[in-house]
Parts: C-alpha cells; sequence; structure tokens
C-alpha cells in the first residue's frame, strides 16, 4: 500500500470530481444498461483508459457496480415489500427469471423466493415469543469511547447512502489514503418513520485514524458521541437490516427498561462488500443509550 499522501494535487482532484459524476449517473440511471462510451463521457476521460483507473480505485469493475447495486436493490424489494418476481428481475437488468434466480443465488447463496422466505431478514420477523427468549438474537451493552470521522453527507433514502460510501471510498483511493485497518461507519440522524425519505440525513464515514489525517472538501468532520451503546450484530445483507432496526426499536428497546439518548445511531461495518458475499456481510447496529 502506497504512503498517505496528505495534499491533493489538481490530477487526484479532478479525477475525483470524475468519478462522483459517473457515481451519481449510475445510481440515477440504475434501470438502464450500464455503457461504458456513455460513463467515459460522463467521466470526460478517455473511453480506451478509465475503467482501468476506476477499477484500480474501486476494486471492481464498474460492470461489477451496477451488478451489485441491482442485486442489492432488488434483495430489498424481497425482504422488505411485497412486489412480484415478475416486476424485480426485469429491474435488475436480466433477461429472464432463471437468469436473474441463478445469478441471485450465486451472490446471496439462496434463490430469490427462498430469500423472501427464509433470508436473515426473518430472523428479525419470526414471532419470538412463541420460540422463547432463547431464539431471540443478543443485543450487548457496550461502553464505546468518542471518535472524530471524516464523512461524505447523505440526503435521502438510507438505502441509496451507498452513493455517499462510493464517493468517500473515491475521495480516499485518489489521495492514496486508503488503508486496510480504516473502520468504517454509517451515521443515520434522521427518524425515518417521521422524516419524508427524501429529507432523511446520513453520513457515510471513517474514523480518523490519527492527528495527521487531511480532512478536506468533500470531506467534512464530524464528532460520534461515547457512552453506553445497545449493539446488535447483524449478519447477512444490508438489505435486511431494516427489519433488525424495527425489532431493535419495537421490541428490544421497549423490554429492555433503557431509554434511546439524543444522538445518532450508527452502524459499523465490519467486513468489505466487494471481499465477501452479501449473507457474510457484518454489521454492528449501535443504538445510543442514556
Amino acid at each position: 500500500m502506497p504512503e498517505s499522501s496528505t495534499i491533493e494535487t489538481p490530477s487526484q482532484a479532478g479525477y475525483l470530481r470524475r468519478f462522483t459524476r459517473v457515481i451519481e449517473y449510475i445510481y440515477a440511471h440504475l434501470d438502464e444498461a450500464p455503457d461504458l462510451n456513455t460513463l467515459a463521457d460522463v467521466a470526460a476521460l478517455s473511453p480506451y483508459h478509465w475503467h482501468r483507473t476506476w477499477q484500480a480505485v474501486y476494486g471492481e469493475s464498474v460492470v461489477g457496480t451496477v451488478k451489485r447495486l441491482r442485486l442489492q436493490r432488488a434483495a430489498a424489494d424481497l425482504a422488505n415489500t411485497d412486489m412480484s418476481l415478475e416486476a424485480i428481475w426485469p429491474r435488475a437488468g436480466y433477461g429472464s427469471l432463471a437468469a436473474f434466480s441463478r445469478s441471485f443465488k450465486e451472490a446471496y447463496g439462496l434463490t430469490p423466493t427462498e430469500y423472501r422466505k427464509a433470508g436473515s431478514h426473518t430472523r428479525f420477523t419470526m414471532p419470538f415469543a412463541a420460540k422463547g427468549v432463547s431464539a431471540m438474537p443478543d443485543v450487548a451493552i457496550r461502553t464505546l469511547a468518542p471518535a472524530e470521522l471524516a464523512v461524505i453527507p447523505h440526503t435521502g433514502s438510507y438505502m441509496e447512502i451507498g452513493r455517499a460510501f462510493e464517493t468517500l471510498f473515491g475521495t480516499l483511493g485518489s489521495r492514496n489514503l486508503l488503508r486496510p485497518d480504516l473502520c468504517m461507519k454509517g451515521l443515520f440522524y434522521s427518524d425515518p418513520t417521521s422524516v419524508p425519505e427524501a429529507e432523511l440525513q446520513s453520513a457515510a464515514g471513517i474514523v480518523i485514524p490519527d492527528a495527521a489525517f487531511p480532512v478536506e472538501a468533500p470531506l467534512e468532520q464530524r464528532s460520534l458521541r461515547g457512552g453506553e451503546y445497545a449493539v446488535l450484530r447483524h449478519k447477512g445483507p444490508y438489505s435486511d437490516m431494516r427489519a433488525a432496526y424495527d425489532w431493535l426499536y419495537g421490541e428490544w428497546l421497549v423490554r429492555s427498561g433503557r431509554e434511546a439518548a439524543d444522538a445518532p445511531v450508527f452502524e459499523e461495518y465490519l467486513n468489505n462488500p466487494r471481499e465477501v458475499a452479501p449473507s457474510e456481510l457484518l454489521t454492528d447496529i449501535c443504538l445510543p443509550l442514556k
């Protein structure tokens, strides 16, 4: 890993702006087939070379990025909605249900039908009272130290915070600041049950590793409260976590005798979605307590 650069060159800033445009375009046109020439135009880079630069920065091809995001959206539809398979698979960019099912099972370990019935989200929706306390997910009470974060803010659906994480990765990669020991966190400031989806406030960030780490635009510095947190470890796709949140707030919190503190809930990501299957993703959901 090259040493971290503390000064962003004009060339690095230019690539960051260009890749940010590509990220925004991909999210805005996720229903469309990715055309490398069009994306090269968006990036204002040579169609012969830009894709190799993207892959070097992000660790996956742009086609792989689009496929991953489409399958993630499909998994969210299966876990959180009653949308039919006939409506889901064309939106994921597949020519048939059979092709979609093969690709989905390869990524998620279950067919779409199996996933809807028995994915990791069902762990939080089954009637625990009927199965006994031992069947309930574990929540640990931990005292966490305060931390300073470098973040990319996000406004809109929490399901699209990945857009901010892509910009964060691009920013760190273009500045040679990516390190294997960086601690990735997502901060969620708004209550999605009372704030319109388009106005939800969140941020994708990393814990600042040392005093010499440069926090320069588009990065912003945010503080994370120290103190007691209820920590629920979630194993499985990010798209499944809505059910985990509903259980944490609606079941665990009301039965625990504790109260939530006036501070944002955050997620700590313990592995990388580019390196492990969605079913193996580990996320600590951290609810601040009074």
